[in-house]
């Protein structure tokens, strides 16, 4: 390995061609790293890679795990034990999600500010890894920091961006029309399949973390519509530079 990062990102859904603006030095598959689950879901590639973006060594997972593949939730989360075991201090994550404020777009970036865990099951459900405490504290289970900075980049870059509370559920059924009108009023603006179990572990790890969704379909009353996977996907694609602008910069200037 020719790299020591400290700062990983988590590619989602659509989002792994992101992958192309690191400067690869490493890329391991999945199926070849003992004890990695595969992921099994189109527009998630399923490798490691190590390289260089915004001037520092990091690494990437390009494709994620689901708890509605069939995974348990410390499936779902063993990646980001290992990149705590790596070094890794500093973890961006992303993926794509359906919006549920009134002023979203699709291909509106939201920064997630906080999340709601809709989960049935917990990632830290069971004996007490010692990484952090038994009961840990998640006032602020996304980098403040982090966030004034994405802000100040956006700002300087002329990309609009959105902040709110990204809220994650188990899938893989997209939502129905009741179900965006309940998560809405209970506070969420976003909804998705992934991101909260990783972002709870990497947290009792001690990870900070700076979380980003791509809307990518609206369930917004009078606006909702039937959806595809693959329209996710483009969707998503589209949003691709622009996330991959904030990122590289963020990266570049983070401590």
């Amino acid at each position: 390995m020719t790299t020591k990062p400290s700062v990983a990102i988590i590619l989602g859904t659509g989002l792994g061609k992101l992958a192309d603006e690191i400067e690869i030095t490493d890329s391991i598959s999945y199926a070849d790293i003992p004890n990695f689950p595969v992921s099994t879901v189109e527009g998630h590639s399923g490798k490691l890679i190590f390289g260089r973006l915004g001037g520092k060594d990091i690494m990437a997972m390009q494709g994620r795990f689901h708890f509605y593949e069939g995974y348990s939730m410390q499936e779902v989360t063993f990646p980001v034990r290992v990149m705590y075991e790596l070094g890794i201090r500093t973890l961006f994550v992303s993926n794509a999600a359906g919006g549920m404020n009134p002023s979203f777009e699709i291909g509106t970036l939201m920064i997630i500010t906080d999340h709601i865990n809709f989960f049935p099951e917990h990632p830290l459900h069971g004996k007490n890894i010692p990484t952090g405490p038994r009961f840990p504290d998640m006032h602020e289970a996304y980098d403040k920091r982090l966030i004034s900075l994405a802000d100040a980049i956006a700002k300087e870059k002329g990309i609009k961006v959105e902040h709110g509370i990204y809220l994650g559920t188990q899938g893989p059924t997209y939502e129905t029309p009741a179900e965006y009108r309940m998560y809405h009023l209970w506070g969420a603006d976003a909804v998705g399949m992934s991101t909260v179990p990783e972002v709870i572990v990497a947290h009792h790890c001690g990870i900070r973390v700076f979380g980003i969704s791509v809307i990518t379909d609206l369930g917004v009353e009078g606006h909702i519509k039937e959806v595809t996977h693959e329209e996710v996907q483009q969707a998503a694609d589209h949003a691709q530079p622009l996330m991959a602008t904030i990122m590289g910069e963020m990266i570049r200037r983070a401590e």
